[in-house]
């Protein structure tokens, strides 16, 4: 165990916890909503520091990333546990703490020097904080940033965006960028099916492009959950209105966990946000886990020219040039390799 960051000890051996956005008054003995923090005797403990539940080398499109360096790869790290408790988490069996446990899951011991070395080592691009929520495994996820930023790899969380102020501007000089979950944009969505709220996965999202991170959101749509015309348009709207080169990834939605008789997504229902999106005048709309001729792909805002091909994570053609469009020169938004 490792002495949690973002706490405030109480009365009669109470912590505050200020990782996240649940704020949780955690008593002597007991862990937070996320079954990762500890109050031992009146001081708080990461359990998971250190305990990696899941590591792998992924193609950067797999988080999906497609501004961020596309074409490399991301050594892809997790440790058990998650602050919301959505029933349709296609990974589930260790973002839940207590499912994790039932199932004994096993974990391997990594520092983060032994990490960042690994990550270099393996020649990727970026070290990826995702599969489970990074907030929850903050401690180490700092310490390997730290030390990957100065080794000049670059970081990225894949997150719901439920982490506090404070510890987000704490990583910030060194988070790159990062994939957030825009999961719906209703509070009803978020309190009934997730345990938690909208408002401060907005503030959060804002807050990123404010710090300088670079940012794309991922929305899965669940039918009959956030699949509504006046949803898809409320949540296109938003991302126009903060910044129309955000890209917005619309993933379909397939049967798992809590949520596993439900149906697939219709490809008809992907291809409506899609519409809806480019109609509020998002530069970069993707389709992820369906097929399609077009969804992956990258076009010029300008010439509609296509600038990345892509087919299930991989790259076909890359016609950006220095960051801009191949065909007409106009500037691409996004990080990418010079």
């Amino acid at each position: 165990m490792k002495e949690a960051l973002f706490y405030k000890k109480s009365d009669d051996k109470n912590v505050d916890c200020f990782l996240c956005n649940h704020f949780c008054n955690i008593k002597n003995g007991q862990v937070g909503i996320c079954g990762a923090r500890l109050n031992k005797d009146g001081a708080l403990y990461s359990l998971n520091y250190a305990q990696l539940v899941a590591f792998n080398i992924d193609p950067i499109e797999k988080k999906p990333l497609f501004h961020f360096f596309p074409g490399t790869t991301a050594y892809s790290i997790a440790s058990i546990g998650c602050n919301f408790k959505c029933g349709f988490c296609q990974n589930w069996q260790i973002s839940q703490a207590q499912e994790a446990k039932e199932l004994q899951m096993k974990t391997v011991s990594v520092s983060a020097k032994d990490l960042v070395r690994q990550a270099k080592s393996r020649q990727c691009q970026s070290i990826s904080y995702t599969y489970t929520e990074p907030t929850i495994y903050f401690e180490f996820a700092y310490d390997c940033a730290v030390l990957a930023k100065d080794k000049g790899v670059y970081n990225n969380f894949v997150t719901n965006g439920y982490i506090s102020k404070d510890a987000l501007k704490s990583i910030s000089p060194y988070l790159d960028a990062a994939n957030v979950d825009l999961k719906s944009f209703r509070e009803e969505f978020y309190h009934k099916i997730c345990k938690a709220k909208l408002k401060p996965v907005l503030e959060t999202i804002t807050l990123m492009k404010e710090l300088g991170i670079w940012v794309e959101l991922t929305t899965l749509v669940i039918p009959g959950q956030n699949d509504s015309d006046s949803e898809l348009f409320a949540i296109a709207a938003f991302i126009a209105a903060l910044d129309k080169n955000i890209p917005w990834h619309i993933s379909c939605f397939h049967p798992s966990y809590k949520f596993d008789h439900r149906i697939a997504t219709a490809l008809s229902v992907l291809e409506k946000a899609y519409l809806i999106g480019k109609e509020k005048g998002l530069k970069y709309v993707y389709l992820g886990n369906v097929h399609t001729d077009y969804g992956e792909n990258t076009y010029c805002p300008s010439c509609s020219g296509m600038v990345i091909e892509r087919m299930s994570f991989s790259i076909k053609q890359n016609h950006i040039e220095g960051g801009k469009c191949g065909h007409c020169g106009e500037a691409i938004a996004g990080m990418f390799s010079v």
